[in-house]
């Protein structure tokens, strides 16, 4: 992710040890739920977190339900009052983009090892785009770069992903 530049905002945060990784030990909806919310909380408490990776490493393995927590997760970000504070990005394993091929490897863009959460402060996420040149572009970039043969940056994905 970070050697490929498939996000461009990651290297900084990553170099400035600035990344929370977090691990859910639950296996149900409830806990996964309390602990993301647990995790707004901490990047309340802490602003010297730039971003929070909230990994679920059981219970998630099937994407349908992992998009259920996904929809449910952005609907508690609502609820708590964090709508326009934090924002989630998704990862899992079978990550498929909606109008996609499952074997489209684009799709490497938002696959990770576990399933997990990625949360965002969405200020500094508007104040990095706002350096950026055309970060509408991102997405169609990362694509490309992944979609080309004999695409380094997707031999990484697919050897980080255990594939």
């Amino acid at each position: 992710m970070i050697e490929h530049d498939i996000c461009p905002f990651a290297g900084r945060e990553f170099r400035r040890e600035a990344i929370r990784y977090a691990v859910s030990e639950g296996a149900d909806l409830e806990s996964w739920l309390q602990a993301l919310a647990g995790e707004c909380q901490r990047l309340d408490a802490e602003p010297e977190i730039a971003t929070t990776l909230l990994i679920f490493p059981r219970g998630l393995e099937a994407f349908e339900d992992y998009l259920d927590l996904l929809e449910f997760g952005e609907a508690l970000l609502v609820s708590l009052g964090y709508e326009g504070i934090y924002q989630l990005a998704s990862f899992h394993p079978d990550y498929v983009f909606e109008g996609v091929a499952p074997d489209d490897p684009a799709n490497f863009t938002n696959r990770s090892p576990a399933p997990m959460l990625h949360l965002l402060r969405e200020a500094a996420l508007e104040r990095a785009l706002a350096h950026y040149p055309d970060p509408e572009a991102i997405p169609e970039r990362n694509m490309k770069v992944l979609r080309a043969p004999e695409s380094p940056a997707l031999a990484a994905a697919i050897a980080a992903s255990g594939r």
